[in-house]
């Protein structure tokens, strides 16, 4: 499963990115607004640090409007990814776009019945929001498994399940055993899952029974 970043901090993104431990990046307008950034440089910034796609989500809600702000989003990099907000003018736009060549994220996914759309307009990458829906008493990993089982049903389907309103590691692990191809979270989940106390506890007695040796390595 590759790993995104949902974020627009540059300075936590490129720690991560150093790591080598993310695939791509994931933006919208609330953490581009949250980071008091300029939308576009932070989008080139962005796309500077990962190989992989950056997904920049317009702001407009026609498709004209859509248009034209993709095209000034797609001249920023090659590896900018369109985001889509799922409606029937996004899902047309998404399908233009495709058409053009360009790599598209259609976002706000709630339904399995969302998805199949966003694959019949042949969406690069379907975000279902997992925690969301866990938010209101709805269970986000099953919207996983439905999508993942449809489109498996469809081989002709090649949209990617990108995981996204990841919270915790127990999101993380959700996705990756319903097989989405992605999973998006901010940077402080994609640490947390380094951790484990028996791990910290561990290192720390060998550490204590390193220095008793009095030896060094270096």
């Amino acid at each position: 499963m590759k790993i995104f970043v949902d974020s627009a901090d540059t300075a936590a993104i490129r720690r991560l990115a150093e790591a080598g431990l993310i695939d791509g990046v994931t933006t919208n307008p609330s953490l581009i607004a949250k980071a008091g950034a300029d939308f576009l440089e932070t989008v080139g910034e962005l796309a500077a640090m990962v190989q992989g796609p950056v997904s920049a989500e317009v702001a407009a809600t026609d498709y004209d409007g859509m248009m034209r702000e993709a095209a000034v989003l797609a001249k920023i990099a090659p590896n900018v990814c369109i985001k889509l907000p799922l409606t029937m003018e996004g899902l047309r736009a998404c399908r233009a776009l495709r058409a053009e060549g360009r790599e598209t994220n259609v976002t706000l996914c709630f339904t399995a019945n969302q998805a199949l759309l966003a694959a019949k307009a042949d969406a690069t990458y379907i975000s279902p929001f997992v925690g969301r829906l866990d938010d209101i008493n709805l269970d986000g990993g099953d919207l996983l498994r439905d999508i993942r089982e449809i489109y498996d049903n469809y081989p002709a389907l090649k949209t990617q399940i990108l995981a996204a309103s990841l919270r915790s590691a127990n999101h993380v692990t959700d996705a990756a055993r319903a097989g989405a191809d992605a999973a998006t979270m901010p940077p402080a989940v994609i640490e947390s899952l380094v951790h484990h106390p028996l791990t910290e506890k561990g290192l720390s007695a060998f550490l204590d029974d390193w220095r008793r040796t009095g030896q060094r390595i270096a």
